[in-house]
């Protein structure tokens, strides 16, 4: 494909995983406890957390695809788009719950993929080490954010708590790979500057 064919495949990708509101998954969902009567306010903040982890479940699709665009090595590519896949599964699981909870994704997921897409191009094409530890910190980040999740949830809403789980141990997985890879550890500046653009990301798609 020419530069312009592929710059339009990603464009069409980021809309079709900003959009979909059910995108497919090769994993059953976790969630296999039984729903539990919440009061509004707890569904409400309970799907409020659920379209922030959808949100960033957008964002890791555009930064492994961006990254993966520009790999010069065969597998790292492979293991990108492999981690990419697994990120399509919570994507599922997320929106699915959102249903659940009489509510929707983040009207913001274009400006998330495009934004995550660009940091994932201009990071992998620094290096392979650099593409690596991207990953390692990012993964590093979302987990902790999800721990945060799980003491946030309100008591009793297991099917949320049971997505989060899951995806925490995957995020952990992916970034113990990076690392084994020979992922490089960032400097803090820049660690200090993925933490904010999550920040910002987080404290908008709570609500928009």
């Amino acid at each position: 494909m020419t530069i312009t064919d592929r710059w339009l495949a990603a464009a069409q990708r980021g809309l079709e995983v900003a959009l979909d509101s059910a995108p497919p998954s090769q994993r059953p969902s976790p969630t296999a406890a039984q729903p539990t009567q919440l009061t509004d306010l707890d569904r409400a903040h309970a799907a409020g957390l659920m379209r922030v982890n959808h949100a960033g479940e957008v964002a890791a699709q555009a930064l492994y695809h961006g990254q993966a665009s520009v790999a010069t090595n065969p597998a790292l590519r492979a293991q990108l788009l492999e981690a990419a896949d697994e990120e399509q599964d919570h994507l599922a699981w997320c929106a699915q719950r959102l249903g659940e909870l009489d509510s929707r994704p983040s009207r913001l997921g274009p400006l998330w993929y495009a934004g995550s897409y660009a940091i994932g191009v201009a990071a992998g094409a620094i290096g392979d080490r650099i593409s690596l530890g991207f990953v390692a910190e990012t993964e590093r980040q979302v987990e902790e954010h999800l721990h945060s999740h799980l003491s946030q949830l309100p008591e009793g809403d297991e099917r949320s708590r049971a997505i989060v789980e899951q995806m925490k141990q995957d995020e952990a997985s992916h970034g113990q790979a990076a690392r084994d890879a020979g992922g490089a550890t960032l400097p803090p500046p820049v660690r200090w500057a993925m933490r904010g653009v999550a920040k910002l990301m987080t404290t908008l798609a709570y609500w928009i």
